[in-house]
């Protein structure tokens, strides 16, 4: 699963990036500096991870991951193509959710490509873009489906409809993602559309050192305008976490967070607000070979949950047997855990729940 971080030139992109990713991707104070989406597989902060490591001492430790692509950064005219816009949209239109950083802070050193600092205006002005993109997705899906609707085909009529109330709130300047939609219509028709502004989406408020704790009139501005958006809203001092990722030795990083009144780096919150936004959680193997976090989709069942680590485990699905994690660390072992008759044996319809720790019995 991807999450593609988007703005304006020259708001953080790629230094958030960097912080994130500890992938040096170039950086600059001039637009376009990032040219080629940089990519990189960021594991998920989990203190659960580590207290399993702890309880079990294994050979090995492999945390969850999201992917993050560093998309170069928009301008006005990208849905007709202006800048690198084709390209840019593709590489948006290949995520899974947008993390959308938006310059909250004043610093005259630091260029901005409208001469001026304006995070509502610069949502607008990438906010348009996506949405004359999805609104050409649209109209060309529209001009294919109304032949069938007009012959009295009713999944063609539906999805007429469908279309028609998405092109109404383009049109209006709203984001798909403000809709609201069946779970059966999303199946059957909303999720086919892989409409950009539908993704889910994350705004990050860039704010400067002052600003890391409390954010600023700028952020209760985002706040304000997304609020009926069904996005979320997280506040990132993006320069002074790439001065933290420079900081080599642990104890002076943790001195520094706490001088700024942080208990850990805003970046680690990010990843893993990014990982939730993409509707994933973590369930967890644990053995002496290996402890494991596998990601997952909240809601999927335990064979879907097996799934992850191989095809066949979930073909031929027997049952799981299922640990808390609360119970893992509270009686301190498998064994211990056994003994108490807190070992649960599911089967095929067990929704599996964050946290828990998993064996699973499978016969091909």
């Amino acid at each position: 699963m991807k999450a593609g971080i988007v703005g304006l030139p020259n708001v953080g992109k790629s230094t958030l990036f960097n912080c994130l990713s500890n992938a040096k991707a170039q950086s600059a104070n001039f637009p376009f500096c990032t040219i080629e989406p940089n990519i990189g597989v960021v594991n998920v902060p989990d203190h659960r991870l580590s207290k399993l490591e702890e309880l079990v001492d294994p050979e090995k430790v492999i945390p969850a991951t999201v992917e993050i692509v560093d998309i170069a950064g928009l301008v006005k005219g990208a849905s007709k193509g202006e800048g690198l816009g084709n390209q840019f949209l593709s590489n948006i239109r290949e995520t899974d959710a947008i993390l959308h950083v938006l310059r909250c802070f004043d610093n005259d050193n630091i260029v901005h490509v409208d001469g001026s600092i304006d995070p509502i205006r610069d949502k607008e002005t990438i906010d348009m873009e996506l949405q004359l993109k999805d609104l050409e997705t649209v109209e060309k899906r529209m001009e294919k489906v109304n032949r069938a609707a007009r012959t009295g085909n009713k999944e063609a009529q539906k999805e007429v409809d469908l279309l028609t109330k998405i092109k109404t709130a383009l049109e209006a300047g709203k984001n798909v993602r403000t809709l609201d939609f069946s779970d059966e219509d999303r199946e059957d028709f909303i999720n086919q559309f892989q409409l950009i502004t539908d993704k889910p989406v994350m705004y990050v408020c860039n704010v400067d050192e002052g600003a890391a704790t409390t954010g600023n009139t700028y952020v209760e501005k985002v706040r304000e305008l997304v609020k009926d958006e069904k996005a979320e809203v997280l506040v990132l001092a993006v320069g002074t976490e790439a001065d933290i990722n420079e900081l080599d030795d642990y104890e002076e990083r943790q001195l520094f967070l706490q001088d700024i009144g942080l208990e850990e780096p805003g970046s680690a919150k990010l990843i893993r607000a990014a990982y939730n936004l993409l509707n994933q959680q973590t369930y967890f193997t644990a053995g002496k070979k290996e402890v494991r976090a596998w990601t997952i989709d909240i809601g999927d069942t335990a064979p879907q949950a097996a799934g992850v680590i191989h095809t066949d485990f979930e073909k031929g699905f027997i049952r799981a047997e299922v640990i808390a994690f609360e119970d893992f660390v509270s009686y301190g072992s498998e064994a211990k855990v056994r003994e108490a008759g807190k070992l649960r044996v599911e089967g095929k319809n067990y929704v599996v729940k964050d946290g828990d720790v998993m064996h699973f019995l499978f016969n091909v």
